[in-house]
C-alpha cells in the first residue's frame, strides 16, 4: 500500500509517506501559520526519501479539522490538488482521530483546544469505536466526559479543572490511516469538518 498522509490542522506538522514496506514521517512542532510555506517542501521530502512519486500513490490522507480554520483549508486544497491531478481517491481523517489512535488499549476522550475555556472533543472506546460524537463542548461539559474516558489533547491543555494527557499525533495519523483506508472517497467530495463559526464569522454576526 502506497500513500501520502498530512496534517496541517494544528501548530503543528505531519506529513507520512509510505512506500510498501518503507516509511518516511516528518512531524515540524513549529509550524503555526507556516504550513503554506513548508508543506510542499516537505511533501517533496517525504515522498522523496520514500522513493516514491504523488502519482505512484493508492490515496492521499488529509486531516479535515476540526482544528486551524487557515491550516485545515491548506491542507485541504493541497491535498485535493494533488488528488485531482494524479486521478487517486482521498481519505478523511479528523485531528480527533489522530489523537485517539495515539493511545492504545483505552477509552480516549480526544481534545483539540478550541480557545476561550472550550474544547473540540470525542469520545472513543478501547477498540476507537466512536461513543460520543465530535462536538463543540465547554471545558466543564468535557470535563464531565472524562469522567469515562482518559483526556488526551495534541498539547498541554487544561479544562473545567482538569488536564490532558499529550499525545504522539505523528504515529496516531498514521495508525487511523491504516485502520480507516477502506472509507475512501473521491477528491471532491472532501469537506472540512467545522464544529463551530470561524472567528470572523462569529464578528460578523
Amino acid at each position: 500500500m502506497n500513500y501520502l498522509a498530512i496534517d496541517t490542522s494544528g501548530e503543528y506538522l505531519t506529513v507520512i509517506a509510505k512506500h510498501g514496506e518503507r516509511t518516511e514521517r516528518v512531524f515540524r512542532p513549529d509550524c503555526l501559520a507556516k504550513h503554506s510555506v513548508v508543506l510542499m517542501e516537505e511533501i517533496d521530502g517525504a515522498l522523496s526519501r520514500a522513493q516514491m512519486t504523488a502519482a505512484e500513490c493508492d490515496f492521499f490522507a488529509v486531516v479535515v479539522g476540526p482544528g486551524s480554520f487557515t491550516g485545515i483549508r491548506i491542507g485541504i486544497a493541497t491535498v485535493k490538488g494533488l488528488a485531482f491531478a494524479c486521478a487517486k481517491p482521498v481519505l478523511p481523517v479528523t485531528s480527533l482521530d489522530c489523537i485517539a489512535y495515539s493511545v492504545e488499549d483505552a477509552p480516549v476522550l480526544a481534545l483539540v483546544d478550541a480557545g476561550h475555556g472550550a474544547v473540540y472533543a470525542c469520545g472513543y472506546e478501547k477498540d476507537k469505536t466512536v461513543a460520543v460524537p465530535p462536538a463543540y463542548r465547554t471545558g466543564e461539559e468535557a470535563a464531565k466526559l472524562a469522567e469515562r474516558f482518559a483526556p488526551y489533547a495534541e498539547k498541554p491543555l487544561t479544562f473545567g479543572g482538569k488536564e490532558a494527557k499529550t499525545a504522539d499525533v505523528c504515529p496516531g495519523l498514521e495508525r487511523a490511516v491504516e485502520a480507516k483506508k477502506d472509507a475512501l472517497v473521491p477528491a471532491a467530495r472532501l469537506a472540512a469538518l467545522y464544529l463551530r463559526r470561524s472567528s470572523a464569522e462569529e464578528k460578523r454576526k
